[in-house]
């Protein structure tokens, strides 16, 4: 299956390619719309020239890798913030998974072990480990045994709540409406 979140065929043909890409434009969706943070992996890669790796992104000059961000059009809203989440998480996989981000899921024994992997990634909580895992299990195939339970209501099958159910514009505006639904619902109670 061919990714489809960036809703740009350049960005998208990336994060179906680089683990690191699709960990970062994870890391970068929130508080922008969904296309604009899964771009921001394939923006960063062509400000540096070359697909991103993990040794060189943690390893960058913080002030530099701000301003990299922050270059029109910016990656993030907070290009600041962001700058310093997107390099903790890659010094994060340089420390424990050799710069490899695929390795997170590869090497995990069942969903509740890869679970508790993509939670410890900074910039990574409960929602946005159990939504990661949702994508890998729905469009990646990672299903290692009990990936659907650890993923909670994200990795039901037929869904619309987040980006592991986007798979063309429709599911987008499925998942749009699911979420508007449900700030309503917050709303109202």
């Amino acid at each position: 299956m061919r990714i489809q979140l960036a809703q740009r065929s350049e960005a998208d043909e990336l994060l179906g390619r680089s683990p690191l890409a699709l960990l970062v434009g994870m890391l970068l969706d929130q508080q922008i719309p969904m296309e604009w943070a899964f771009t921001g992996p394939y923006t960063i890669s062509q400000r540096l020239g070359h697909d991103l790796t993990a040794g060189e992104i943690a390893s960058y000059d913080p002030e530099a890798f701000v301003a990299l961000l922050a270059e029109k059009p910016a990656v993030h809203r907070y290009p600041r913030s962001m700058a310093g989440r997107v390099q903790k998480l890659a010094a994060h996989l340089v420390e424990h998974y050799d710069g490899r981000p695929e390795r997170i899921w590869n090497d995990a024994a069942d969903g509740q072990e890869l679970l508790k992997r993509l939670r410890a990634l900074p910039g990574y909580g409960e929602q946005k480990a159990q939504i990661f895992l949702a994508l890998l299990g729905k469009q990646l195939g990672v299903q290692p045994s009990g990936w659907r339970d650890a993923a909670g209501a994200y990795g039901e099958e037929g869904s619309h709540r987040s980006v592991a159910d986007v798979v063309d514009g429709d599911s987008l505006a499925r998942v749009r409406e699911a979420k508007q639904e449900a700030k309503r619902t917050a709303k109202a109670q």
